[in-house]
């Protein structure tokens, strides 16, 4: 998935993956996603994403913020650096709070790769 795309619906096979815990449910608060994301909406996400591959440019992540670990951002991939850390920003930049305010965040604080919407 790419900046720009569309996220795709949960399939059949999201769903299975999520049924075996494979996938988590996420809801999504705040605007700082819209218009791709929308307050309320629920998306699955791949916690073992990054196990075997690194983040990617245009990765759609659940993150746990880095200054307030007790929150968790839903954020594109915008630059990935070769240490590990990643340049986190949101799809709406007015409502956004995300690496133009806290910097580049490691790697360690993803929590998974956005895969769909949960519907």
């Amino acid at each position: 998935m790419s900046v720009g795309e569309t996220l795709p619906r949960c399939s059949y096979w999201e769903l299975f993956l999520w049924i075996l815990r494979r996938r988590s449910r996420f809801r999504v608060s705040g605007y700082s996603m819209t218009p791709l994301l929308q307050p309320g909406e629920e998306i699955l996400v791949d916690p073992q994403a990054y196990r075997h591959h690194s983040p990617k440019l245009g990765d759609i992540v659940v993150a746990r913020h880095p200054e307030r670990h007790d929150l968790q951002l839903v954020k594109w991939i915008g630059a990935v650096r070769r240490d590990g850390q990643c340049f986190l920003i949101g799809n709406n930049l007015t409502e956004s709070t995300d690496s133009r305010t806290f910097g580049w965040v490691s790697s360690d604080c993803l929590l998974g790769r956005v895969t769909s919407r949960f519907q």
